[in-house]
């Protein structure tokens, strides 16, 4: 169940207008560690999309083979954000590798 404050957050992250913007306000919001452990699994996400496998995936972001194992799981059979938001970044940023489901 989702609260309102969850909510009043989500809606805060897509009030946000630029990507300096969105630099302070996460810096604000997290720690360095938990920014760069989002960062990682993000990475993560994308490289499995590429059928990168699991062991150059942990050595490249520093991510457990549990993580990665978990981030495939929601990859393949989560919600569809992961796939939603790789097929959107792919699609507008044509430097990035297309991916693959």
């Amino acid at each position: 169940m989702e609260s309102s404050e969850t909510t009043d957050l989500y809606k805060t992250i897509l009030s946000l207008k630029t990507l300096p913007e969105a630099k302070l306000f996460f810096r604000d919001l997290l720690t360095e560690s938990e920014i760069r452990e989002f960062s990682m699994r993000w990475k993560a996400a994308q490289m499995l999309s590429q059928n990168i496998p699991y062991t150059e995936i942990q050595k490249q972001t520093g991510l457990s083979s549990r993580t990665v194992a978990r981030i495939s799981k929601w990859l393949s059979s989560g919600m569809n954000g992961y796939k939603k938001m790789i097929t959107r970044t792919t699609h507008t940023n044509p430097s990035t590798k297309k991916a693959r489901f």
